[in-house]
């Protein structure tokens, strides 16, 4: 359409909050935050508000320093998109692109073979249910990272909803601090992470698999690198280098993975490139957890995403960090499509 010309990326201090609900049935609208104290204790959170279907995903992930895993995944029925808070979590914005507040309270199983949650059903059925309690409030200590797709006109991108997955996307880098309770077990958290937000239709299956890497080695240096395949084939490289305070954008990268029998990921080599220069990271995994995701099509197909969601230490240039490896893959005759 004439006027519209090349897309581009907006991102307002007003996108911290909640979108408009969209006419597309899979409209979602997720927040997602992590953190890891040299402890080594970790976590994730992550709410995605699905209005139109009439619930949101709410997940609460802390990997223990005795290698068990907290973890709470629930689908509560919501109304609207007026705030992330469901199922015990509450995500709040004290001050745009800087301050935000993640509270939890409520149960997690706790899993002394993380392992398990491959089977979810035995997994909740054969572990105890804890009560957990999370406080964390996050600065940023990095500028914003990505926005929402736009017309060069600043009108809306149009996307067919069922091949979508995340028309808006922002991240950023991220200290935290505050406390986490498991059980009878507590403890003090500082420590650094990175946080997302994204809008517009989404199913996961809907991108052939991923590997997402965010990793902090500290206040002045931290890195994430992004490898997408669509499910036309088409790749997408992104990522940055948080260096002095700014971002330097990762033009190409490349991830070798080491998998267990399972196709787990227990270590990786990663290489990166800006303009710059380049950048060798390796990881190591020190405790993974097995998610899925389901969704059967109208012609009553079952779909299967697996995510492995590995806690991991890096290390780049003689500095060590935390972060985590995040892989995602469509399950096709019994094996994750990602692995070559």
């Amino acid at each position: 359409m004439a006027g519209k010309g090349k897309a581009r990326l907006r991102l307002e201090e007003k996108d911290e909050y909640m979108h408009p609900i969209e006419e597309a049935r899979n409209f979602n609208e997720s927040m997602y935050f992590n953190i890891f104290d040299p402890t080594p204790i970790g976590a994730w959170f992550r709410i995605g508000n699905r209005p139109n279907e009439g619930y949101a995903e709410m997940t609460c992930c802390i990997y223990l320093p005795d290698g068990r895993v907290g973890f709470m995944y629930s689908r509560p029925d919501i109304a609207g998109n007026e705030a992330f808070r469901a199922g015990g979590m509450s995500f709040e914005v004290i001050e745009p692109f800087k301050r935000l507040r993640v509270s939890y309270e409520g149960d997690v199983c706790l899993l002394k073979n993380p392992h398990d949650m491959a089977d979810p059903k035995k997994a909740f059925s054969r572990n105890p249910m804890v009560p957990c309690r999370v406080a964390l409030d996050y600065e940023g200590i990095a500028p914003m990272y990505g926005g929402e797709k736009v017309n060069a006109d600043g009108s809306p991108i149009e996307e067919a909803p069922e091949e979508a997955f995340a028309r808006a996307h922002y991240e950023q880098h991220i200290s935290g601090r505050g406390s986490v309770r498991v059980a009878d077990q507590a403890w003090q958290v500082d420590g650094y992470g990175l946080r997302d937000h994204s809008w517009g239709p989404r199913y996961w299956q809907n991108i052939s698999w991923y590997r997402w890497l965010p990793m902090n080695f500290g206040p002045e240096f931290a890195m994430m690198i992004s490898i997408i395949t669509l499910a036309n084939g088409k790749r997408e490289i992104s990522g940055m280098v948080l260096r002095d305070k700014e971002y330097v954008l990762i033009e190409d990268a490349r991830v070798e993975a080491e998998y267990d029998r399972n196709y787990y990921q227990t270590g990786l080599k990663a290489w990166a490139r800006t303009a710059e220069r380049e950048y060798e990271v390796e990881g190591s995994v020190i405790s993974l957890i097995p998610l899925r995701n389901r969704r059967k099509t109208p012609e009553g197909e079952l779909l299967n995403t697996r995510i492995t969601e590995g806690m991991t230490a890096y290390r780049c240039e003689g500095r060590e960090g935390y972060g985590m490896s995040e892989f995602l893959d469509q399950i096709v005759d019994g094996k994750p499509v990602g692995i070559e």
